[in-house]
């Protein structure tokens, strides 16, 4: 069962601030709360201010989600929302609004209509399935192409142009985004919090 080391409340709480980032910082292994369904062309965001998942926009083609998509907990990325995570080789949908445990392998970087939107990619943890994937590398390179097209193109009926997947990132490349973004977390989001 996964229980919070909190006491009980009437209301409840959002875990994009009571979650740590870290699952097990010792094996890169992250808390992730999943938005999206690989499969999806629907996006949805968990709203910042209290944790509830909102249609954020219906696709703007067919071009489905290749994998599951989310937000780590109690980071800051630079374009004002948590740090997305992608989590590839999931067998069976997972629930939009679970929490996940997630070892990362890597990362992309990323720029959406200007703002950098990195993006850390991980596996979920404990799968036995993908134990022996160290790196986003484990698969292929054409999940680097498709990846890159997807993100380039997502929303590309709208605004054209304004995707641009670059560099991928090993996993000491990925924890520095990852880490970066904590401490924005702290210096900028967290004062704002009511307690």
């Amino acid at each position: 069962m996964a229980n919070l080391n909190i006491k009980p409340s009437l209301t409840m709480p959002n875990l994009l601030h009571v979650l740590p980032t870290w699952a097990n910082e010792s094996t890169h292994t992250v808390n992730a709360i999943v938005e999206v369904s690989s499969g999806s062309i629907n996006k949805y965001e968990i709203i910042n201010e209290t944790g509830h998942l909102k249609l954020d926009r219906v696709g703007y083609s067919t071009l489905a989600y290749p994998f599951t998509y989310g937000a780590i907990p109690q980071t800051w990325d630079h374009d004002n929302d948590m740090l997305d995570i992608i989590i590839i080789n999931v067998t069976e949908p997972l629930v939009a609004g679970s929490h996940v445990e997630a070892r990362v392998v890597g990362g992309m970087k990323f720029e959406d209509t200007g703002e950098i939107d990195d993006k850390i990619i991980a596996v979920l943890a404990g799968d036995k399935r993908v134990d022996h994937i160290t790196s986003y590398k484990d698969f292929g390179p054409y999940f680097q192409k498709e990846t890159a097209y997807y993100f380039e193109n997502y929303k590309a009926l709208k605004k054209p142009g304004t995707g641009k997947a670059g560099d991928f990132l090993d996993i000491d490349g990925a924890l520095k985004v990852l880490h970066e973004s904590m401490e924005r977390y702290e210096k900028d989001y967290k004062p704002k919090l009511q307690g």
